[in-house]
């Protein structure tokens, strides 16, 4: 009998200290909304305000709650969980800014940033003015897609100097994620010049290429639409500032999902990007098809590193969809990969890379 109980004590000791070794990091969420002057001409409602999300790793016992999108009785998403407002564990922390792609938002992408929160990074995401899911979709705001990196800059300097988020903030380590239209953001903000009419003559040379259609998200927006919207007087002030630099100082590693809009950029701006860069993108992408974006990109950036998926689609960078989303939204979410598994290759590439290049 003792000797059973002592055999006994042992198993419960260990299975004690494997579940203690398995406690995974609490993600802690807070939100918070700057202003960006360009905001008004892309806002539907003509709002200066920039909302923006924050992951971070929290504090051992922060209460996680679900995170969804849609009605709260049937969403259409679920993006995973995250302690809201809990305490920020850690002192200053690896920071990463986070751009979505075209119609999607902060929340979509947070299946990416919570599990970056858990890996001990500072996730700061924003939802583009006019370019989001939540809010209307606008022509400018599709339009005007430089103006995406002064999101992320004005993002920055926000929580820089929010009393509680802005001691965490290390930007002596600072990367940027980026997601379709969002990675073309990220390489604005890690200094490469946009080209509008570049992007036009690309556009107009091959007007079935995926990153000239319009999206499932705005119908209305045709190549058509887009340039009578950049002829209007409204935006002329905007467009002048088309090809100017965006960098935001600081940027040292670059992590790309399927990324868009690379057609806007110059093998001579590809070329002069120092930063290691890191791209993941699905073989089965029609939308940002990688033979004129992702696979563009590695053949110019000195430093990028390229990440083939079999079968994936774009949209399968997306959050995952729940029973009712995928009735509702079947274009966004059917799949020939589940979406888990690409999840799960996307956040350890990203932990990896940023692990290396920020260290």
């Amino acid at each position: 009998m003792r000797m059973m109980a002592a055999v006994l004590g042992m198993i419960l000791m260990v299975s004690t200290a494997i579940a203690e070794g398995s406690e995974t990091q609490a993600a802690g969420e807070r939100h918070g909304a700057t202003t960006v002057a360009s905001a008004a001409v892309r806002d539907g409602q003509h709002h200066d305000a920039l909302r923006y999300t924050v992951w971070y790793p929290a504090l051992a016992g922060s209460r996680e709650t679900a995170l969804t999108i849609g009605p709260p009785d049937a969403p259409l998403f679920e993006v995973g969980r995250a302690a809201v407002d809990a305490p920020v564990a850690g002192a200053r922390l690896p920071t990463l800014l986070l751009s979505h792609g075209n119609g999607g938002s902060a929340r979509m992408m947070g299946w990416l940033g919570t599990a970056l929160a858990r890996d001990g990074y500072l996730v700061i995401a924003v939802d583009h003015p006019g370019n989001n899911g939540a809010d209307e979709m606008t022509l400018a705001g599709s339009m005007l897609s430089w103006l995406r990196a002064d999101d992320l800059r004005a993002a920055l300097a926000a929580v820089q100097a929010d009393p509680i988020l802005g001691p965490h903030v290390d930007p002596e380590r600072l990367g940027v994620v980026g997601f379709s239209a969002g990675g073309y953001t990220a390489l604005l903000a890690a200094g490469a010049r946009p080209s509008l009419q570049r992007l036009l003559a690309f556009c107009t040379a091959h007007p079935d290429d995926g990153v000239c259609q319009p999206q499932q998200e705005a119908a209305t927006h045709t190549m058509q639409a887009r340039r009578a919207a950049a002829a209007s007087p409204a935006l002329a002030p905007w467009i002048a500032e088309a090809d100017a630099q965006r960098a935001i100082p600081g940027v040292r590693a670059v992590f790309l999902l399927a990324p868009a809009i690379v057609q806007a950029l110059a093998p001579a701006q590809l070329s002069a990007l120092r930063q290691p860069v890191s791209i993941m993108l699905g073989a089965a992408d029609t939308v940002a098809p990688p033979e004129t974006n992702g696979e563009a990109a590695q053949a110019q950036i000195p430093r990028a590193t390229l990440q083939r998926l079999p079968d994936v689609g774009h949209y399968d960078f997306l959050a995952a969809c729940t029973a009712v989303g995928g009735q509702r939204l079947p274009g966004l979410c059917n799949t020939s990969v589940p979406r888990a598994k690409t999840h799960r290759q996307a956040v350890d590439a990203a932990t990896r890379f940023f692990a290396d290049a920020l260290r």
